[in-house]
């Protein structure tokens, strides 16, 4: 088994899904916890559809390199997602819903309509399930994504406490003096970057497994909100790093095996937690 996983890490692009792979999901973990205590649990799901009709537009409009087009729309569809006040006629959940099957449904109809692919079946497969994505990743998208997950620490490190106090009680953050509308703001944007970035790795339908599994598997062994987003992002990485290597040994797809492990590490935290009790 180590003799056929050296063989394969001889090539670049199995080398390049992995440290793709890893930065994908230490991002993740990091506003999982965040959208989980917030309730915008969903926001994934929305989210990872807006960007499959932008790809969609991106493929008709023969783009080469969609980032360009798919990450902007993204934001703004976060951005119009997490405003969701008191004062607006569809709240939340109405609106993910809404947003994520109108584009989806127009994305695949565009794809139907225009794509000059012999292939679309298994173009769509492998933009909802991320089949091959991860593994046909240039040098350029490589360098693209890791800067891209760099910035996304950082401005996490750095506004660390103000979404902190953000996630816990947005009303008294904002009574002393925090700006939660600027915070939610930045939060919004580093969860758009993020689903653009996982959608490579587990497709759009699994995007919200890699947000959400990490910080609910955390939440059964710690109560902390920084003991929590560590541990996410431990379990994450984990997962995804196992998922990868079970997937080039035994010829799965990359995005359901990395959520089956996923799974698995819930279950298996879940366990944990009764036991301690």
């Amino acid at each position: 088994m180590f003799e056929t996983l050296i063989q394969y890490f001889s090539f670049p692009f199995v080398r390049y899904a992995f440290i793709v792979g890893v930065l994908i999901s230490l991002c993740s973990s990091l506003l999982g916890v965040t959208l989980v205590l917030k309730r915008f649990s969903f926001i994934g799901d929305g989210l990872s559809h807006v960007a499959f009709g932008a790809i969609s537009i991106a493929t008709v409009l023969n783009l080469t390199n969609n980032m360009y087009l798919v990450l902007p729309v993204t934001i703004i569809a976060a951005i119009l997602l997490l405003r969701t006040g008191k004062n607006t006629k569809i709240q939340g959940d109405a609106a993910v819903a809404m947003i994520s099957v109108a584009s989806l449904a127009i994305g695949y109809l565009l794809m139907n309509l225009f794509s000059s692919s012999s292939n679309l079946t298994g173009d769509v497969c492998s933009t909802l399930f991320g089949s091959t994505s991860i593994l046909t990743l240039t040098k350029g998208e490589v360098w693209l994504c890791t800067i891209l997950s760099v910035l996304v620490t950082i401005a996490f490190i750095i506004f660390y406490n103000k979404i902190f106090a953000v996630t816990f009680d947005e009303n008294f953050a904002q009574a002393i003096g925090t700006h939660a509308s600027i915070y939610n703001l930045v939060i919004a944007i580093i969860i758009a970057v993020i689903i653009v970035l996982a959608m490579n790795l587990v497709g759009s339908l699994l995007i919200s497994a890699l947000v959400i599994f990490p910080a609910l598997s955390a939440m059964r062994l710690f109560k902390s909100f920084r003991s929590v987003t560590i541990c996410s992002a431990v379990i994450s990485i984990f997962c995804s790093s196992t998922g990868l290597l079970i997937s080039i040994l035994a010829g799965t797809p990359v995005g359901s095996t990395i959520v089956a492990i996923d799974l698995a590490a819930f279950l298996l935290c879940s366990l944990l937690e009764i036991f301690r009790r």
